[in-house]
């Protein structure tokens, strides 16, 4: 592995950048490419196959420009496509699961929520590690759906998009959760949205974190973090319209000015 060589990070769209934003955090001394499947998402209502497929070509076009390792920052991506993409090709792959564990370890009410999106609760290891709680926790899942687009349309924080939101969280809410699981990475960006929705003492838990964690652990056992001091040089694509990426980028680097490239 050749610690110089970015990191790949991809997504259906801008939801990624919430894990974007933790790895660069994370790792300061990493450059990054990021690419936003936005013409192709939501990911949540397509087939297995076509994200599949999807995510080789985006794999694919990383790959081609040197990325030494894939961080698959989407759950709907993680649990169709990940299994395949490890087999066929030979980098490391990242990828991002739903919360289960430590929101079942750690709840006192023993009711948890999992707001993810309809194809990521069909994923084998999301019913797996359901089922291994389900003699000591009480999961409620709710599909998201509608609220990518809204992310996408850059809408977070209209009245659509609450109303929507606390529709959904409302049947979790009076089941008495005290832990939400956010199971898509588009959904942080709507967290200041859900904290006003939930009850006080509801902890709202981002995949994120552990993803930058995981990533770091992955280059130190390849021996492919990057030693230099030189700054990181941050790449960012889109199969979409470019404004709106440009806009989270925005938010999420403090500001900092980017350059979207419109591809494949």
């Amino acid at each position: 592995m050749n610690t110089i060589s970015p990191i790949g990070v991809f997504d259906s769209g801008i939801g990624g950048l919430s894990v974007w934003k933790e790895l660069s955090s994370a790792l300061p001394g990493e450059s990054m490419m990021y690419l936003a499947d936005s013409a192709h998402a939501p990911y949540g209502t397509k087939s297995k196959k076509y994200i599949t497929e999807r995510s080789r070509v985006i794999t694919s076009f990383l790959l081609d420009r040197g990325c030494k390792l894939i961080v698959v920052a989407c759950n709907t991506a993680t649990g169709a496509a990940i299994t395949t993409l490890r087999r066929e090709y030979e980098v490391p792959f990242i990828g991002v699961e739903p919360a289960v564990k430590p929101a079942a370890l750690a709840s006192k009410t023993g009711h948890i929520g999992v707001l993810a999106t309809a194809r990521t609760f069909k994923g084998e290891h999301f019913i797996r590690t359901k089922g291994m709680f389900a003699g000591a926790v009480e999961v409620h899942v709710q599909a998201g759906t509608g609220l990518v687009e809204l992310i996408e349309a850059g809408l977070l924080k209209s009245v659509e998009t609450h109303d929507l939101l606390e529709h959904y969280l409302r049947p979790m809410i009076e089941s008495g959760i005290d832990q939400l699981v956010l199971g898509c990475t588009h959904y942080p960006f709507l967290i200041p949205m859900i904290r006003n929705i939930l009850p006080v003492g509801v902890t709202i838990i981002d995949p994120a974190p552990a993803v930058a964690r995981q990533t770091r652990k992955v280059l130190e056992n390849f021996r492919g973090l990057n030693p230099g001091p030189d700054s990181p040089v941050h790449q960012f694509f889109t199969t979409g319209d470019p404004g709106p990426l440009e806009l989270i980028i925005k938010q999420v680097s403090g500001n900092q000015p980017a350059e979207v490239i419109r591809t494949i």
